[in-house]
């Protein structure tokens, strides 16, 4: 896909949804004479490929499209689909993902095949486009995206939100809030990226003492990492628990449960940040590789540890290692299976197999890797493989062995020293 242009209207008494999407593609080495969006269960209403009435069929979550004239090898086309109903999460084995209804607002939390729950999209990692979303819902609600706000416009008992988001974007971090908010600024905008805060006011005493060093930990992710990859960073705090926070693109998402006033879920505020370097900008080409969105992440949870004052890196792989050892060591991170890719060994297995190759690189060649690896594949989609060749590059010695103990194999390796 190239882009989605998409305009949302919804009502949260009835937790009623109408939407109408245009998509921009190219169609791939063959004429593209069949193709199918993912999308819930909605009523649909026209759909059109380059303005004319395909043959379409809708079930199982999927849109097949049958166009009147194919779109030629390597040509660009354009899909509009219009659809309506009651929004709800699609069901997986992680639970339900996507649009989520709340006491009062919505949100979406879509990793990882939640995307269709709310607008119809090639649901998949790699398949990257831009983004101009408009929500129109009643004036007493706020709309939060990731991305630049273009414009917000009232209308009688309605405003509608118009976002872009310019960056190459996974469907599945294409995140939304509906709620009433108070809006804060975190950090001082003239001086570094944007941040901001939609929360609800109640939790405001708390949150500024969580929160409050946020802004450090963007200083020093950018200066691990490289520059921060989108425009603005954004923090939404539901009015409701969750079970845990999910980042989207410029956004994460968090529950009234990891706002506590004494800084009880700092390390997921760092965990879900560095997702926007590892995760969002530089993105998996499929859900084989997550541990590359969350190993790295991890690791980053560690050096925030290490650099404010905490733990180091070396006493929070001990840990990590300590918890592994007393698990059943099966799980393979070069391809966890779907059971898996949410599995808290993953994570810490994740994380340990960053720390080894920090050990084994050294910390000044294992941050120029980080950087190069953020820099070199920004907007891109990566492998493990891809990631084995990149870090060998920067190495005194090969890394094949490192890759094949910790990646490639289940035993747990002996804990990273040196």
């Amino acid at each position: 896909m190239h882009r989605y242009e998409i305009a949302l209207d919804y009502r949260p008494d009835p937790n009623r949804l109408a939407g109408t999407a245009r998509i921009t593609a190219t169609a791939g080495p063959a004429p593209l004479t069949e193709f199918q969006l993912n999308l819930n269960d909605f009523r649909i209403g026209r759909v059109r490929v380059d303005g004319r009435q395909p043959r379409w069929t809708h079930r199982g979550g999927r849109l097949r499209l049958h166009p009147v004239k194919a779109p030629r090898a390597g040509a660009a086309f354009t899909v509009e689909v219009q659809w309506s109903g009651n929004p709800k999460p699609v069901r997986s084995p992680w639970g339900g993902l996507g649009w989520e209804e709340l006491t009062d607002g919505a949100l979406v939390a879509s990793q990882p095949i939640g995307a269709p729950s709310w607008f119809p999209c090639n649901d998949r990692p790699a398949d990257k486009a831009s983004y101009l979303v408009s929500v129109t819902t009643p004036s007493a609600y706020s709309v939060v995206m990731g991305g630049r706000l273009l414009t917000r416009v009232a209308r009688a008992s309605t405003t509608t939100w118009v976002y872009e988001q310019s960056a190459p974007t996974s469907s599945y971090l294409v995140g939304l809030a509906i709620g009433r908010f108070r809006t804060v600024l975190l950090g001082d905008p003239t001086l570094g990226v944007p941040q901001s805060a939609h929360l609800p006011a109640h939790l405001f005493p708390k949150f500024t003492r969580d929160f409050a060093r946020q802004p450090r930990m963007m200083d020093l992710f950018e200066e691990l990492f490289g520059p921060y990859p989108f425009d603005e960073y954004t923090v939404v705090i539901a009015d409701e628990e969750l079970d845990v926070p999910v980042e989207a693109q410029g956004l994460s998402l968090f529950g009234t449960n990891h706002v506590d006033g004494a800084g009880g879920s700092e390390r997921l505020i760092a965990h879900e940040l560095a997702h926007q370097w590892f995760g969002n900008s530089v993105s998996i080409a499929d859900w084989r590789h997550i541990w590359l969105n969350e190993g790295l992440a991890k690791y980053a949870e560690w050096l925030w540890s290490e650099r404010s004052g905490g733990r180091t890196t070396g006493q929070l792989a001990k840990v990590a290692h300590r918890m592994l050892a007393s698990h059943p060591q099966d799980l393979l991170l070069a391809d966890p299976g779907r059971p898996h890719l949410f599995d808290d060994r993953l994570y810490e297995r994740g994380g340990l197999t960053v720390h080894a190759l920090h050990r084994a690189l050294g910390g000044v060649a294992f941050f120029r890797m980080l950087r190069g690896w953020a820099a070199r594949h920004r907007g891109g989609a990566v492998s493990t493989a891809a990631f084995a060749a990149h870090a060998a590059q920067y190495a005194p010695r090969p890394l094949d062995d490192l890759f094949a103990a910790w990646v490639h194999g289940t035993e747990l390796p002996p804990l990273p020293t040196g």
